[in-house]
This record gives structure tokens, sequence and C-alpha cells, in this order.
């Protein structure tokens, strides 16, 4: 009996010095060191301009997640043109309020590529957004284009099928624009594959949709058997559209393009079949893929020029028969959303 309690003795013992007071939610340091590292945090963004879908998707997704973790988020409007997105950047950089992360749309490989540097000497990161450049930006976040270019030609060569001329045309952006050149350099991949399949016409449309339309016209009067276009944005395939529509050549030629994926622009006219084919960014992802990399920079400690992370966004070649309730956005319900606040 005495050797009975005492074992019961030491087993009480035991299961009191085993037990362990939970943690409670008031020890967690992670929220206030997530505040702390980023409350009063600016974010400005410098897109091509702001009056496209595209600039004013990621605008308004940024917005909502910087003012809800306590930043202050703004934009500048080049409008297109090169000039005044490096005057705004510059305004920034000397600013008595410099943003802490300045997140640039760059019109080609290298223009802004000085100030970028300038902006990371001061201390701020700069993250660039959709179209890469000839600079180690503190992240990049959009396309892999030459991936996406493959996809194009994929889509292209399928909406072709067997018993056509296969013979395609290209509506490039230009011969500055990496998303232009890393795409035309994707497409080729394929093709290179497929060497029934020839490009007969690769004329630039300069991002415009009177352009693309008018080499597109010139492009189907040489060339009325093309089986299918690549326009290198949805901006512009509108025009190559409405050449395809004037010569009458409706359902015979298969357009292939890249879009925001905007309900509008993309998706509703992959419905009434004005594009066959169009590879579309998922914005609500790429737009969070944006604000994490945002929150990580500024909680990291890091200067800023000393991290080069690239987040690539997932991207499909979507056609009428793929489209589902969310393949696209809209940017009328965001303004909405954004009006009601």
């Amino acid at each position: 009996m005495k050797l009975f309690r005492t074992l019961m003795a030491a087993a009480t013992a035991l299961a009191v010095s085993a037990f362990v007071a939970p943690t409670f939610a008031a020890d967690d340091p992670g929220p206030a060191t997530y505040s702390k590292a980023l409350n009063g945090k600016r974010v400005m963004l410098v897109p091509l301009a702001m009056g496209f879908d595209l600039a004013q998707g990621w605008a308004h997704y940024l917005k909502k997640e910087v003012e809800a973790w306590g930043g202050t988020f703004e934009t500048r409007d080049p409008n297109w043109v090169v000039d005044a997105g490096a005057q705004a950047i510059t305004d920034a950089i000397a600013s008595d309020t410099r943003p802490d992360v300045l997140i640039i749309h760059a019109p080609d490989l290298n223009s802004y590529s000085k100030l970028m540097k300038k902006a990371q000497a001061a201390g701020t990161y700069v993250l660039l957004v959709d179209n890469p450049a000839n600079f180690p930006a503190d992240a990049f976040v959009g396309s892999d284009w030459d991936k996406l270019g493959q996809l194009e030609a994929e889509a292209a060569v399928k909406g072709c099928g067997e018993n056509s001329s296969k013979k395609i045309g290209l509506v490039q952006g230009d011969q500055a624009n990496s998303s232009s050149l890393y795409q035309y350099a994707g497409i080729m991949k394929v093709l290179e594959k497929h060497p029934d399949f020839q490009v007969v016409a690769k004329p630039d449309s300069n991002w415009n949709a009177t352009t693309s339309r008018d080499v597109t016209t010139t492009m189907l009067q040489q060339h009325p058997d093309i089986c299918s276009i690549i326009d290198f944005w949805d901006g512009d395939a509108t025009g190559a559209s409405a050449a395809i529509r004037d010569a009458k050549l409706d359902g015979k030629v298969f357009l292939v393009t890249t879009g925001g994926g905007e309900k509008a622009a993309d998706c509703d006219k992959l419905v009434d079949g004005t594009y066959g084919a169009v590879v579309m960014t998922d914005l609500a992802r790429q737009s969070g893929d944006m604000n994490a990399i945002i929150k990580f920079l500024l909680q990291s400690g890091q200067p800023a020029g000393t991290s080069h992370t690239y987040i690539y966004t997932l991207e499909k070649a979507t056609t009428k028969a793929d489209l589902k309730p969310d393949s696209c956005w809209d940017l009328k319900a965001l303004q909405a959303e954004a009006a009601a606040k």
C-alpha cells in the first residue's frame, strides 16, 4: 500500500509538472510588429496612364489594401507620355513626402532606369509591374511575357486548325517595350515547332487601335487567306477586329490577343466572337501579389535595392468555351464600389 501511494504521488507530480499554461493572443507579437512597420507608409503607383482598365484595377485593389493596413496610396498619371512619367518619379523622389514604395509600369526597357536607381538610393523600394526593364528592381510582379507569347501562338495554331492556310499575321506593339519584345520571342519559339506555319506580316501598331486597324487592313489585302492574327494588346486589338470585320472575314480569321481580363474589354468580346482567344491577367491576384511583396519589404528591414524578387502571374489562353462567371473582373463594378464609400 505504501508503494502504491508513492507511485500515485509521483504520477500526480509528473502530471502537474507537464502542464503548460496556454499562450494567449495578447502574447502574439505579430500585430504590433506589423502595425509598426506599415502604419503611415506611403505607396505610389506611376502607370503608363490612368485612363485604361488595368491601371484603374491595380489602383482600386492597392488603395483598398494599403489604406486597410494604415498606409497612404496615391497615383500619378503620365497619360502615355514618357517624359511626364519621368517628371512624376523625379518629383516623388524629391518630395518631403517621398513614397516608401514606388510602383512603376515601365514604358520600355531603359527610360526610367536611372531614376529608379536614384529612388532606391533615397531609400524607396521600387516595384516593377507588368513590364520588365533593364533594372534590378526590388520586385517584379506581372507576366512572363515570353511564356505569354507561347500561349498566344499555341492558341493561334489551334484556332487555325490542320486544314487552314497556316498563315499567321502579327500586330506587334513596338520595338522598345519589353512586353512586345518578349511576347514576340515566345511566339516564335512555338512557331519553330510548327514549321508548316508561316508569319506573313508583323507590323507595329505603336499600341494604337487606329494604327492596328490600318496595318491589319493592309495585311488582309495582301494575304486574304490568313487564318489567325495575334495582336499584342486588347487595347489596340479592337482595331484589328474592325479590319477583319471590314474585310468580311468574321469567323474566318482567328484573332488572339492579351489583356487585363476586364469584362467589357475581354470576356464580352470572347462571347460575341470578336476574339478567338485572350491570354488574360488575373488582376485581383496580381494586385494581391503586389500588396504582399510591399508588406514584406516594409517589414524586412533590408535596404532598398538589395532584394530582387520575381512574381509571375498565372495565365492561360481563354476561349469562349472556357469562360466562367469569375473569368473577368468588371471595371464598372469596381467604380460603383468606390463611389459607394
